[in-house]
């Protein structure tokens, strides 16, 4: 049975995975800041091993164990970076470096960094690439850029096979109530939707996103775990939509579930008529379809997933 350390596996999607991969012949460990309250999903992982990643003392306890495959989830989000950039050389860049030197000494054989699409910055009308050049125009962006540098780095130098995995936008309900995933652009609509009967928008709707669910990340993650064609994937649903569009796809959702209206409310200086759909761009899975990817979750059957959820919390 092979063994997975999951970094930042308490989280959103870390819960999601591990569970996943307990369930299916792995056997899991989790490195987390604290241990998570009980629930069937804490008692299927294998252990969890308490600590900061910050600090290499804690970090050291991981060389006690050898694993297979290392998925590492831990990022400050978006804004975080942003508003706080002294901070991603101590939470980010450090520790992948940190991460890497211990696990490779102990014959890791792999190392999953979960990056971000971000990496590229500005993005032309055009279909994206893994080969497209990154030129990040964020601190969250150059974030990640760094630390996949530091996995290209060990991928290069030793034994172990380095792989990044560039997420677009993940959605989806989550493992149990603890977990906050509320944040999440789709999510939020959906929460909104069910909770009040109201989107709000808070911009004028035009950007576009790629979204992908919990379910199709995981799948992507199986078949990566056992392939090493490439270490670059986007992790992606290969479609692009304005944010407006979303809107009103959870709107026509939920009308269509619950027979009632949801309203959706855009910032007072947006003209509805005058919104322009910004160029399109879509991110390449082609990597993912070579290795068996099928895409599961289409963007309504996900937002039924999040209501189905609703319904049961």
């Amino acid at each position: 049975m092979k063994k997975v350390l999951l970094i930042g596996g308490s989280g959103y999607l870390g819960t999601r995975i591990s569970k996943y991969l307990s369930e299916n012949g792995f056997k899991v460990f989790v490195f987390c800041r604290s241990l998570p309250k009980k629930s069937s999903w804490e008692s299927l992982i294998s252990e969890f091993i308490i600590g900061d990643i910050t600090k290499k003392e804690d970090l050291n306890k991981l060389s006690v164990e050898q694993f297979d495959i290392a998925i590492h989830l831990v990022s400050l989000c978006n804004q975080d970076s942003n508003e706080n950039p002294d901070s991603i050389s101590s939470v980010n860049i450090l520790p992948t470096l940190n991460l890497l030197r211990i696990l490779t000494q102990r014959g890791l054989k792999k190392f999953i960094y979960f990056s971000t699409i971000h990496v590229y910055g500005k993005l032309p009308k055009n279909l994206i690439t893994e080969d497209f050049i990154p030129n990040p125009i964020s601190v969250y962006g150059l974030n990640h850029l760094l630390s996949e540098n530091v996995c290209n780095y060990y991928d290069k130098t030793t034994n172990t096979t380095c792989i990044n995995l560039r997420l677009s936008n993940s959605y989806g309900s989550p493992v149990n109530k603890d977990i906050d995933c509320w944040r999440l652009v789709l999510n939020e609509f959906c929460k909104s939707a069910y909770q009040e009967q109201k989107i709000t928008v808070r911009s004028e709707g035009s950007s576009l996103h790629d979204f992908i669910h919990w379910n199709d990340i995981i799948n992507a993650i199986e078949l990566i775990i056992k392939n090493n064609a490439h270490n670059i994937y986007h992790i992606a649903s290969g479609q692009t939509l304005s944010i407006l569009e979303l809107a009103y796809k959870v709107k026509d959702v939920y009308y269509k579930r619950y027979n009632k209206e949801v309203s959706i409310y855009l910032p007072k200086e947006v003209v509805k008529s005058n919104i322009e759909k910004t160029e399109n761009h879509t991110f390449s899975i082609r990597r993912l379809h070579e290795i068996g990817y099928k895409r599961h979750k289409e963007v309504p059957s996900g937002i039924n997933e999040i209501f189905d959820y609703m319904e049961g919390a």
